[in-house]
């Protein structure tokens, strides 16, 4: 599944770039104003902090939320005291768009995510030329090479890679390239079955000085004091969020996560 998701998203964008040449992509990059600075947002603090989703849809659980507002949904979030919004792009399964990026970088100040299967330097400069202030690297579908290349670019360009990992060896590959967010992904993205339990496992193993974070599996204020109890820095929360009262889930989740 997580091939099929990344050669798709990586078709998508060989599709744009037949319209929007790399060059012009990368032009459009760099006239961006610089990028909000997510690691000292995400930073360790006395309680947790929480990503917040703009998610329509996933290939697990299908039709979430139409969303037809990402700005506003963000904004609610911003309100709800998120510290970052992530945006789904990926627009096969996930049902997003860069557009919904533009959208809610031009209505939000926190930083923004691009999260999508990512695996070329096309994809990433298109990112910070719709306002990302953060990509989503993802371990287990870059090969090591291509994982340094893009998360060099990434930092190159004044944006932070959120490296995504799923086991001790993806953990230690995230470490091997500097990663200083890294992510353990509750979900695997080849069953999708999840085990809550992933990120207590491997949290000490992931170097002093990055940003943990905590992803899937969120779905009450107890998931939170669970993974803040493992040592969590931050939540990315995505489903809860977008199929309830997204003010009222953040309160809850936040004095949860103190």
């Amino acid at each position: 599944m997580l091939a099929d998701l990344t050669a798709g998203a990586v078709e998508d964008a060989e599709a744009r770039a037949s319209e929007r040449p790399l060059a012009a992509v990368e032009k459009d990059a760099l006239s961006r104003p610089p990028a909000r600075d997510a690691l000292q947002v995400l930073a360790p603090a006395d309680r947790v902090k929480i990503i917040a989703e703009v998610k329509r849809a996933s290939p697990s659980r299908g039709d979430l939320a139409a969303i037809p507002d990402p700005a506003l949904q963000a904004r609610l979030y911003e309100q709800g005291g998120a510290s970052t919004i992530s945006v789904l792009t990926e627009q096969r399964r996930f049902k997003g768009s860069l557009a919904d990026l533009e959208a809610v970088r031009g209505a939000v100040s926190l930083p923004v995510l691009r999260k999508d299967f990512i695996a070329t330097e096309y994809q990433v400069l298109e990112a910070r030329a719709a306002g990302a202030d953060l990509v989503l690297l993802i371990v287990a579908a870059l090969p090591q090479e291509t994982l340094e290349r893009l998360h060099a670019l990434t930092v190159d360009l004044g944006m932070t890679p959120l490296v995504e990992t799923h086991s001790a060896e993806e953990v230690d590959r995230a470490a091997d390239v500097g990663a200083r967010l890294i992510g353990v992904n509750a979900r695997d993205l080849s069953t999708f079955e999840l085990d809550r339990d992933l990120f207590g496992r491997l949290a000490e193993r992931i170097p002093a000085g990055a940003v943990k974070i905590a992803e899937s599996a969120v779905l009450t204020p107890a998931d939170v004091t669970h993974y803040r109890a493992d040592g969590a820095d931050v939540v990315l929360i995505g489903e809860a969020l977008v199929t309830g009262d997204p003010v009222a889930t953040l309160t809850a989740f936040l004095e949860a996560g103190a």
